[in-house]
């Protein structure tokens, strides 16, 4: 790809900025738990996102004075071992990385965030939707209309190379309150005003 603003070939669509907002979700770990000093961050080495999000995290995470630990899991089996891992780290959070496969086991990871007490920041709103803490990433509803509108585009004749690469717009907050609650957290005011949705 050429660049975001022409890609050439015959290539466009949206960035995720998985990376990006992988490292932005320390900022809100640290918005809910001010005292963090180390955070695991639980990534799919099957992922070919996974490397360049650990990337940015261990970036952000030195900026603002916070030690990150990489923890790897690519079965449901590497989840249960991943947990088993982080508990024997001096952590005060995990993140999850923007891995598809990740998704399909939001009740697995917010089960044993509950059984090892463990705060837990994801990229999806379908974690806390089952059970997960909180969640901050992009509104995927927003990001596939927008993908939509693409390739009626694409359809009428335009294309894909002279189409820019679409930088995601609109974010979205989730906070479970009662896993909060649960975990004995109290949410700071300031971050739920601005949460999206709260899950009571």
């Amino acid at each position: 790809m050429a660049s975001l603003s022409r890609p050439g070939g015959n290539i466009s669509g949206m960035s995720l900025l998985a990376a990006e907002m992988a490292a932005k979700r320390l900022e809100v770990i640290r918005d809910l738990l001010p005292g963090t000093r180390a955070v695991a961050m639980i990534t799919n080495p099957a992922y070919p996102g996974s490397h360049s999000e650990m990337e940015e995290v261990e970036a952000a995470g030195r900026a603002i004075g916070m030690q990150t630990h990489k923890v790897t899991a690519s079965s449901p089996s590497d989840i249960d071992s991943a947990f088993a891992t982080i508990s024997h780290l001096s952590v005060d959070a995990f993140t999850v990385g923007a891995d598809g496969f990740f998704i399909t086991r939001c009740e697995q990871f917010a089960t044993l965030a509950a059984q090892y007490a463990l705060p837990g920041i994801y990229p999806f709103p379908d974690f806390p939707a089952s059970g997960g803490l909180l969640s901050y990433g992009l509104d995927l509803v927003d990001a596939y209309r927008q993908v939509g509108v693409y390739t009626g585009r694409i359809l009428n004749g335009a294309k894909p190379a002279d189409l820019p690469v679409q930088q995601p717009t609109k974010f979205e907050l989730v906070i479970n309150l009662e896993t909060a609650k649960a975990l004995g957290l109290t949410v700071p005011q300031s971050l739920l005003a601005r949460a999206d949705e709260v899950i009571e």
